[in-house]
């Protein structure tokens, strides 16, 4: 058995939040786009999901074009069965992750970031799988005092904390 190892690079605009994580149903699309419009109903998406069996599509729904684009591509580009790549505006991850967790077709969540990104793929003689993420680049340190005061400060200014 011969098996390749592949590092899929994301394309995506600077600071866009994307989630990428498994899941097993092509009721998976409609699933998501539900619990998105319903937790937030400001928020724009492009939803895209690659099917392991049958006709083995990429299935897609969103509520911007733009994301659409840009998640369909991706999720061509990653090519994994039963992963799905989920591209959001208005909305951050921690604003929605539990909720895509609830889902009950999806198996993991890989990432959910605006870094840059890199996927790792397997290729065998059946198919694609995500081993795992770089999500950003290596720590170049450990926080400051300063650091430690920027970060409660921008947590409170993003309302995340009181």
């Amino acid at each position: 058995m011969k098996l390749e190892l592949e590092v899929v690079k994301v394309e995506k605009p600077q600071g866009l939040n994307v989630i990428i994580g498994q899941a097993h149903f092509i009721k998976t699309v409609e699933d998501i786009y539900e619990v998105l419009i319903g937790s937030m109903p400001s928020i724009r998406f492009g939803l895209a999901f690659c099917e392991a069996s049958d006709k083995c599509l990429v299935r897609f729904q969103s509520n911007s074009k733009d994301l659409e684009k840009i998640a369909v591509e991706n999720a061509l580009k990653i090519g994994c069965g039963h992963c799905f790549f989920l591209a959001v505006e208005e909305a951050y991850p921690v604003n929605i992750l539990n909720q895509i967790k609830q889902v009950p077709e999806v198996c993991r969540i890989f990432c959910a970031t605006a870094n840059p990104l890199e996927i790792i793929i397997c290729q065998t003689a059946q198919g694609r799988g995500i081993l795992g993420v770089v999500d950003g680049f290596t720590p170049k340190g450990k926080e400051t005092e300063a650091d430690v005061i920027e970060r409660k400060e921008l947590l409170r200014k993003l309302k995340y904390k009181l």
